[in-house]
């Protein structure tokens, strides 16, 4: 048996019921198979293990360019202001 391992402080409780019952929802309407919350979870778990890093990455690279963007548009009104 493979162990995964679970870190439940990424993902509220909430959110964690919502993600497994998408899961869920898509094995029944994809696939046509039916899976139970605990598989739901294992394969939820599977992902943020091997994934989840990237995408919080991906996240504040997004943000870290949104703020250099606004610094620099702000930055060039500064310097228009300047006399």
């Amino acid at each position: 048996m493979n162990h995964i391992e679970r870190n439940t402080n990424l993902l509220s409780k909430e959110e964690r019921k919502i993600a497994t019952d998408a899961i869920i929802g898509y094995f029944f309407t994809e696939r046509k198979e039916e899976i139970g919350v605990i598989a739901a979870e294992d394969i939820l778990n599977f992902f943020l293990l091997h994934v989840g890093t990237q995408i919080y990455n991906n996240g504040l690279e997004i943000a870290r360019s949104a703020i250099d963007k606004g610094f620099e548009e702000s930055n060039s009104k500064i310097s228009e202001l300047m006399q």
